[in-house]
């Protein structure tokens, strides 16, 4: 994997890591934010999971 998508990917889970906290020290910790965070989760992780890495076990 390049440096260029290591470093991408990093940039984004740390934005997501804090936009997370911000939203449980705001909204306090209940199921709907739970539930917002897993769904925000998966819709922006999954697609990247399998284009980075399930895509780089194919290629080789």
């Amino acid at each position: 994997m390049k440096t260029s998508v290591i470093i991408g990917l990093s940039l984004l889970l740390v934005i997501w890591l804090w936009l997370a906290w911000m939203l449980l020290t705001a909204g306090g910790l209940n199921l709907k934010n739970l539930l917002l965070l897993a769904m925000s989760a998966i819709i922006i992780f999954v697609p990247l999971f399998k284009k980075y890495f399930k895509g780089a076990k194919n290629d080789k």
